[in-house]
Formats: structure tokens, sequence, C-alpha cells
């Protein structure tokens, strides 16, 4: 699913306020990081996560990994802070996708 500027300019506006959610330290990316942060995608559908000093990658590698090896979108990049955007598979957890669909 492609992203409208309109659409993205909602969800930045909504993890405005968020905290980080997750962080990629010195072990950078690895297949169990993914998997924790699509079950928090999966209950949440946008997050925040935090590339620390000591990460291996910059934010540029990280972003064109997460878009190209996972089904997550990457809404924002500002500085070493990514928001991470997915449609939640379980009907309940899905409010911001519906109000998404909306605009």
């Amino acid at each position: 699913m492609s992203l409208t500027g309109k659409q993205k300019r909602f969800l930045r506006a909504q993890a405005h306020s968020m905290k980080p959610l997750f962080q990629i330290g010195k072990e950078g990316l690895n297949t169990v990081w993914v998997k924790e942060v699509k079950n928090a995608l999966n209950k949440r559908e946008l997050i925040k996560i935090n590339l620390l000093q000591n990460a291996p990658s910059d934010t540029s590698e990280v972003r064109e990994y997460l878009e190209t090896k996972t089904d997550f979108q990457v809404v924002q990049e500002i500085g070493h802070i990514l928001v991470l955007y997915r449609q939640a598979d379980s009907e309940k957890n899905r409010d911001i996708s519906i109000k998404l669909k909306e605009l």
C-alpha cells in the first residue's frame, strides 16, 4: 500500500507526541528485532524507533532495509528517529488504518 502525502501528514501528526519504542544499537538489525517490531506494529500500527550512536548503520541504510525487506512503511525520518507504519493484522487493532482510509 502506497501512502499519499495527506496520509503521511496524518501519520506524522499522530506520531508527534510518541516516544521511541525500540532502539537499534551496536547489534544492528537482526531477525529477532524485526519480529518484535512487527509484533508491536500489529498492536499499535504506528511506532517510533531510535538509532543509537553506536549503531553500525545510519538511518538511511535502516530505512532502505526496512522498506525493501519488510512490509513496514517509513513515514518519517528525522535525525536518528524513524516513524514506522504497518496495518494491523487483527481488525480490532486497526484504529489508525480506519482513519487513514477516510483521508
